[in-house]
């Protein structure tokens, strides 16, 4: 028989289980957001940077009371063109997607790193408001000097890109060409039996 010792360690573990799958089961909202952020040149010679965010609901519940605040893009370095850095929806559905975007126009010329957006929600269950963090847009070069590209790089960079398939065309364009078209040899055979 089993001794009284592995019996209360299996009881144990039997009350965690159960236990731990009541709070994996637990309702409750599980927001995930992506901020993406690019770049546009306008001919003026301004940059405009367009920047959206989408928050996903993956918990199994709605989250109440949701709000968007982007706060990394300092008034001295930027204006808002376009939108508000900010927005607040009154729920977000299980499963359900917001989308926000805004436009800016660069003032400085450098690199950027901008930080996440915050989104706070609040969950029936808990008085609190809860947080939640947005991906992080990669490094923006605002205003930077492009250099002209150079035709003779653009052509060596399409050729390495496609000249195994530009060969290939041109081998099987080749040979229907000397397929279809008469030989001047045998032309000239002809005349002479003649």
């Amino acid at each position: 028989m089993a001794s009284p010792i592995s019996k209360s360690l299996i009881s144990v573990l039997i009350a965690l289980f159960l236990i731990s799958s009541s709070f994996a089961s637990s309702d409750v909202p599980f927001i995930v957001a992506h901020k993406k952020a690019s770049l546009k040149r306008l001919k003026s010679g301004a940059e405009r940077i367009s920047v959206s965010i989408d928050i996903y609901n993956q918990g199994t519940s709605t989250a109440y009371d949701v709000s968007l605040t982007d706060d990394s893009w300092p008034q001295d370095k930027f204006d808002v063109i376009s939108g508000n850095i900010s927005q607040s929806w009154e729920r977000l559905d299980a499963g359900g997607i917001l989308s926000h975007s805004f436009e800016l126009d660069a003032k400085v010329k450098g690199m950027f790193h901008g930080s996440p957006a915050l989104i706070t929600f609040r969950i029936p269950t808990k008085a609190a408001l809860q947080e939640a963090y947005s991906t992080p847009i990669l490094p923006l070069d605002v205003l930077a000097e492009k250099p002209t590209e150079n035709k003779l790089e653009l052509a060596k960079r399409l050729l390495a890109k496609y000249g195994s398939q530009i060969s290939v065309i041109s081998i099987i364009v080749l040979f229907v060409y000397l397929i279809t078209s008469p030989s001047k040899s045998a032309a000239k055979g002809s005349k002479k039996k003649r």
